[in-house]
């Protein structure tokens, strides 16, 4: 598994909770389990009460860093991020696993060692970690927050063009009609000011975001 994959566990963190909603999904040990870990895990096995309260507080500080992106604070954000990776470190090791290529020979590649004191610091040590390889090989503008109101997950932009807004197609969709509808009232209201034009030709282009996005 290449670090960067590992970027995957910090958003799943984060958007294990909707603060405009104020559901959670990390509400007991199994719950977290299902929520964040893969089945049978070492990580999942070890996981207590006590590391489902500090993966809460862990997902405070990882939404920080991607809203900080979002808004274009490049610099809080690695800030941010930092702060995290100097207080859960990662011990990186070359594993083979037990996948090999067409000759039999191992698949050598980096992997992060599980030498933490408890389960939520493991994971939050991976997340991190896959967190900045992501960032420092495609930049802090990949990080973002979802666009379309209400929501607020977090994302991992890998557009060639850099133009995603949204967490998910369904997000912008539903930002598509919303903006569509938004337009339609406009229209019927009748003649409208060169504001309101502008707002129509914004609009415009945000359909077309949406759409190339999906």
């Amino acid at each position: 598994m290449e670090l960067s994959s590992y970027s995957d566990h910090a958003v799943r963190l984060v958007n294990s909770e909707d603060p405009v909603r104020g559901t959670d999904s990390l509400t007991s040990v199994e719950a977290a389990r299902t929520a964040l870990f893969a089945p049978g895990s070492q990580l999942a096995r070890r996981l207590t009460d006590g590391d489902v309260g500090r993966l809460r507080g862990v997902r405070t500080r990882l939404r920080a860093v991607f809203e900080a992106a979002a808004e274009g604070d490049e610099v809080r954000a690695v800030d941010l991020l930092n702060a995290l990776l100097m207080e859960y470190p990662v011990s990186p090791q070359i594993s083979g696993h037990r996948h090999r290529d067409e000759d039999g020979r191992p698949l050598w590649h980096m992997h992060i060692a599980d030498h933490a004191a408890n389960s939520a610091a493991g994971y939050t040590a991976t997340a991190c970690m896959g967190l900045a390889v992501h960032l420092t090989e495609l930049g802090v503008d990949r990080l973002g927050i979802c666009q379309a109101a209400p929501c607020r997950n977090a994302y991992l932009d890998t557009s060639t063009n850099r133009s995603r807004r949204y967490c998910s197609d369904r997000c912008a969709t539903r930002a598509n009609v919303a903006a569509y509808r938004a337009r339609k009232r406009r229209e019927s209201a009748g003649p409208s000011s060169p504001g309101e034009r502008t707002g129509r030709t914004a609009d415009a282009s945000q359909d077309s975001t949406a759409a190339a996005e999906r």
